[in-house]
């Protein structure tokens, strides 16, 4: 059955491609965007709290993807204060709408990330892990206040939904494209000693996690947003090399390198989380991508 769905933060990597999951799939999209073109698209401003309300006429679900690029710069004190705000803000500018409506839609789905289990090495992090106490790293405590911002939705009577994205592989943009960068000129580079575990997942299938989210009304909660088969650093990059078709000499780029170049925002890509997605697939979830030697065969195909 087609549902009316808005979606916030709709221009992006995952939300370009999730705009045309949803029309395919015959629902329609309505996107929320601080510069309107064309329509379909209402105006919000999360800064100024304002959002064109008519985009809530008989809409079902919202799913919010809305949120300043984590790895877009480097983290200055002002860049962190704008991660964060980019996100709070545009869940509470919705927050205080959904308020006002007397009909509302039944369920919200929010983006969040995996991010929130810091630099957790070789232990295996699942939706009950307890969030680290301050004082913590800055993504935990992005991430943390991301979701208690969404927990008040939930607290107004809708249906929410959490989906930590760990990730995502795709062609367009994201890590893998920074990945595949040299090894299109035979050099692939993997991050100090290449065994930090990278909780992936293909555009797609993470696409389908949010529709999934939005038309199973048993879905509530934290899930992973992630493969079943999470893998290694250097073993991401060589799989990489491999469905690209190219022998590349693999090489490591230093933690201290890194450090060096990027300071704190290092963290994005030194920091290990061997996370679970049994959650998800106990839920009913089915992947059409949980290895990722087939999802990165069907990227470069």
């Amino acid at each position: 059955m087609s549902k009316t769905i808005i979606l916030a933060g709709g221009t992006g990597l995952i939300g370009t491609r999730l705009t045309a999951l949803l029309e395919e799939k015959s629902h329609q999209v309505r996107i929320l965007t601080r510069t309107p073109r064309r329509e379909g698209q209402y105006q919000w401003d999360p800064y100024a709290g304002t959002i064109d309300t008519a985009v809530f006429d008989g809409a079902d679900a919202i799913i919010n993807l809305a949120g300043s690029g984590i790895a877009d710069r480097r983290w200055t004190n002002a860049r962190k204060k704008d991660l964060i705000d980019s996100r709070v803000k545009s869940i509470e500018t919705l927050r205080t709408a959904l308020k006002t409506l007397p009909e509302r839609p039944s369920v919200f789905v929010t983006a969040s990330a995996v991010g929130i289990y810091g630099d957790s090495g070789e232990t295996l992090q699942t939706e009950a892990t307890p969030v680290a106490p301050p004082p913590r790293s800055f993504m935990v405590e992005c991430c943390d206040q991301w979701e208690k911002a969404a927990d008040t939705i939930s607290n107004i009577g809708l249906r929410t939904v959490k989906i930590r994205i760990g990730v995502v592989l795709a062609k367009e943009g994201g890590a893998l494209k920074e990945i595949a960068r040299p090894v299109s000129f035979g050099v692939g580079a993997y991050f100090d000693d290449g065994q930090a575990w990278m909780p992936w997942i293909h555009l797609d299938d993470i696409c389908r996690v949010f529709l999934w989210a939005v038309e199973n009304d048993q879905a509530e909660g934290v899930y992973n947003g992630v493969s079943p088969h999470p893998v290694r650093n250097y073993d991401l990059t060589k799989a990489t090399a491999k469905a690209m078709g190219k022998g590349a000499l693999l090489v490591p780029a230093p933690a201290f390198a890194l450090r060096l170049v990027l300071g704190e925002m290092s963290a994005v890509v030194l920091n290990s989380n061997l996370v679970s997605a049994e959650k998800l697939t106990k839920a009913g979830f089915q992947f059409q991508f949980p290895d990722v030697e087939d999802a990165l065969l069907q990227i470069w195909q």
